[in-house]
C-alpha cells in the first residue's frame, strides 16, 4: 500500500471512528467500538471502499497508533469529538508530560490554560518529541512542560490510552511551563 493511500485511509477511518459515523451510518458503541465488518461495508456504500488488508495495514502501521483493534472491532484510542466513554482507568502520570501547539496559541494558553475544546480531554505526549510533532501540524511547533506529577497531587486525574497518549479534563495555566 502506497504512503497517499495510507493517509488517505488513515484520515477516513479518524473521521469515521472518531468525529462522525453517523456521516455513514456507522453506530459506535458506548466505548466508541464498531464492528470492522460494519466498517468497511459502510464505507464502500459511501464511496471510499477499503480491504480488510488495508485497514489492517493502517492500524499496524500508524505512527500514533490512533487505532485499536480487539477481536472483529476496532475504534479511535482518544480524540472523540462524538460522545464515548473509553473505559479507561485512572493512571498516575509521571512527573511531567507535554503538549505540543503553535506560537499563536500562547496567550490564549496563559490566560485559560489547556481546554479539551471539541474533544472529551487535552492530550498529553510522553516526551517532547512526539509532543513536538504534534506542534507541527498547525505550524511552527511550540512545546510545553506540564508539571503533571503536581498535578495528580492536586486530585486531578489522568488517563493513558492504548497509544501512549495521556488524557486529563484540562490543565490550569499554574501547571504549564511555557516559552517566556
Amino acid at each position: 500500500m502506497d504512503e497517499r493511500r495510507t493517509v488517505k485511509v488513515s484520515k477516513y477511518l479518524s473521521k469515521h471512528l472518531r468525529h462522525q459515523p453517523e456521516r455513514i451510518g456507522l453506530v459506535l458503541d458506548a466505548q466508541g467500538w464498531t464492528e470492522i465488518d460494519a466498517l468497511l461495508r459502510a464505507a464502500a456504500e459511501h464511496g471510499f471502499p477499503i480491504s480488510r488488508e488495508e485497514l489492517d495495514h493502517v492500524v499496524a502501521t500508524n505512527d500514533k497508533k490512533r487505532f485499536a483493534v480487539e477481536g472483529t472491532r476496532i475504534r479511535a484510542s482518544q480524540g472523540h469529538t462524538v460522545q464515548v466513554d473509553l473505559d479507561l482507568p485512572a493512571a498516575e502520570p509521571p512527573a511531567y508530560l507535554y503538549h505540543g501547539t503553535v506560537a499563536d496559541r500562547l496567550p490564549a494558553i496563559r490566560a485559560e490554560g489547556l481546554r479539551p475544546m471539541a474533544r472529551h480531554h487535552v492530550h498529553l505526549s510522553p516526551d517532547r518529541e512526539t509532543a513536538t510533532r504534534v506542534g507541527a501540524r498547525r505550524g511552527r511547533p511550540v512545546v510545553l512542560s506540564v508539571d503533571t506529577g503536581a498535578m495528580h497531587r492536586a486530585g486531578h486525574v489522568f488517563h493513558v490510552s492504548a497509544n501512549g497518549v495521556w488524557l486529563t479534563d484540562t490543565v490550569p495555566p499554574e501547571f504549564l511551563r511555557l516559552p517566556s
